[in-house]
């Protein structure tokens, strides 16, 4: 199967639009046409749901349409970091991990290679694929994009990562971000519905709604909380985190410098639980740590390397 080149030659898969010519360069994501990842594994670390006793068969790609300063997989985020793979490679990798236990393909940060994950997924289904697909994203999403997913997705475990557009600016310079992800929820929940479990309580169908809190932005999170829970109630679920690690030093934004207090997270999870939030997932204190990121050194994507 050809990549479907006539998108990607003025790209505008994701809300940048750069129009940048990806079959010749690459575009703000930092991604070329072709298919670019750092790591595929069984991932034990995702919401329980997701991850259950199995693991996630996370795929992570290299690149990204948001670029947020503070990334926590920053090596490949930029796409410094990966191996170029054809769609066929991809729908390999799918089923390599549902054979190793997967109980779900996880696509981490999949934005910017919408049509080859399209591809990939219609193969690895011919192929026999028959666990869920889990659209892991940043939430920065552009609603004809998602529109293509239809059918293709059944789970989306997405960022809401901002609701001022002053901080979406300051952290990710995307001013446009919280009108963009509100207007992605409401699309993917057109898509999914409420969620489906089977009988071991793994999600089948259905949304995740994550928050990562930043140092210094606990009231931002309770307001992020609360328009989520009053939008859809306990129709999605949410996952309230804690993880935030400085893995560098931030000389321009000395506030990320540090990880979440105890006294942050707690105000967040109390507010949740006043205004009736039910259908959470939440962190322990030990969340926080660099050991949490993978390292993304081409496992299971090369032949032979196993994550």
């Amino acid at each position: 199967m050809k990549l479907n080149t006539e998108k990607l030659a003025s790209c505008r898969l994701c809300p940048r639009e750069c129009g940048a010519d990806r079959t010749k360069g690459t575009g703000y994501c930092g991604a070329p046409a072709e298919v670019t990842a750092g790591r595929a594994s069984l991932h034990m670390w995702e919401e329980p749901c997701i991850s259950g006793e199995s693991g996630s068969g996370t795929v992570f790609f290299s690149g990204c349409p948001l670029r947020c300063v503070y990334c926590q997989n920053y090596t490949i985020s930029d796409c410094s970091n990966g191996i170029k793979i054809t769609d066929e490679r991809l729908s390999e990798i799918f089923l390599e991990l549902q054979t190793r236990g997967a109980n779900n393909i996880n696509l981490v940060t999949p934005t910017h290679y919408t049509l080859s994950v399209i591809n990939a997924v219609k193969l690895a289904r011919e192929g026999g694929l028959t666990v869920p697909v889990v659209y892991n994203c940043s939430g920065y999403e552009k609603p004809e994009t998602l529109e293509l997913l239809d059918g293709t997705v059944d789970i989306y475990l997405t960022d809401f990562k901002y609701i001022r557009k002053e901080t979406a600016q300051r952290y990710s310079g995307a001013p446009d971000y919280p009108e963009a992800a509100s207007e992605a929820l409401e699309i993917m929940f057109r898509q999914t519905g409420r969620p489906v479990f089977d009988s071991e309580g793994m999600m089948k169908k259905g949304i995740i709604a994550r928050h990562l809190i930043l140092p210094d932005h606990a009231e931002e999170a309770k307001e992020i909380i609360e328009y989520l829970y009053e939008k859809y109630s306990d129709d999605i679920f949410l996952s309230i985190m804690n993880q935030y690690t400085p893995v560098r030093n931030f000389e321009d934004f000395p506030e990320l410098n540090r990880k979440v207090s105890g006294e942050e997270y707690s105000s967040v999870i109390g507010f949740a639980e006043r205004i009736g939030v039910v259908n959470a997932f939440v962190q322990d204190g030990e969340a926080a740590s660099e050991s949490f990121i993978p390292c993304f050194d081409g496992s299971g994507i090369v032949y032979g390397k196993r994550g």
